[in-house]
């Protein structure tokens, strides 16, 4: 899954959207520890980066080396790769030296539908204190601009479709249909996820970075098909308003926090 991503590391640290400060205080203001906090799929960091101000020290973790790489640097930040065979055992000592019941939040920005559930979830368990742990996973999907574009989107995104993983589906369900075992806290429950929006003024090279970071549109273009072809660039260009128009764009978020 690893190979996934790699390819994109750069464009995703220029062309994804930002996730609001707000989320991290919330999130925060569930935990009434805030020694540790494991971000899990951490990719470029960002989310890390943004807990990093409410907690005395951040885990990312990931398993793509040319995410890290591209990774934000903070004080109370610390990256790990973790390769897909290393044990839960291994990774208890790695995140938490072997303490089981310490991390006060685990976080998974846009990626946990990619992840082997039941062990993802088991190994949380462990980690997670039993008094006070939060574990949160949120991703986003669809972008909202203007009635054609969206339309425009909608059809570029059924291209796509036979070139997605099928774990995938749980992100462009909204999560709604995502296994989460764990008690609601307010935030999203299992099969009702919290609805959230992201806001962002993106320029259109910025859009054209974004959707060729695209997990889909990296494997078509391995098979030898071209989603991104010089006659749908400018079609997108057309509904867009031009290629120097800059434009606020909303992300359609979702979000589940839980304690054990």
């Amino acid at each position: 899954m690893a190979g996934l991503f790699d390819k994109q590391a750069e464009v995703y640290l220029d062309a994804r959207p930002t996730y609001p400060k707000e989320w991290y205080s919330k999130l925060a203001g569930l935990t009434p520890q805030h020694s540790l906090a494991w971000d899990v799929g951490t990719g470029n960091g960002q989310a890390a980066l943004g807990l990093s101000e409410h907690y005395e020290q951040v885990i990312g973790t990931d398993i793509s080396e040319a995410q890290l790489k591209h990774a934000g640097q903070d004080p109370r930040v610390r990256y790990i790769h973790t390769p897909t065979l290393v044990s839960d055992d291994e990774m208890v000592n790695l995140i938490a030296g072997g303490h089981e019941n310490s991390v006060d939040l685990v976080t998974v920005a846009e990626a946990v539908h990619w992840f082997d559930l039941p062990q993802f979830y088991s190994l949380a368990k462990r980690l997670l204190r039993k008094q006070g742990g939060v574990i949160a996973v949120w991703g986003y999907n669809q972008m909202a601009v203007s009635p054609d574009f969206d339309l425009l989107m909608k059809r570029f995104h059924e291209k796509t479709q036979p070139f997605w993983d099928p774990k995938s589906s749980y992100l462009w369900e909204s999560y709604k249909t995502l296994p989460f075992p764990f008690e609601s806290v307010g935030l999203g429950r299992e099969g009702e996820p919290m609805t959230l929006e992201i806001r962002k003024e993106m320029s259109f090279p910025g859009l054209v970075r974004l959707l060729r970071s695209y997990s889909a549109v990296t494997t078509a273009k391995d098979q030898g098909v071209d989603l991104l072809s010089q006659e749908m660039i400018k079609e997108i260009q057309e509904v867009w308003g031009g290629a120097d128009l800059v434009r606020s764009v909303t992300y359609k978020a979702f979000m589940l926090a839980g304690k054990i």
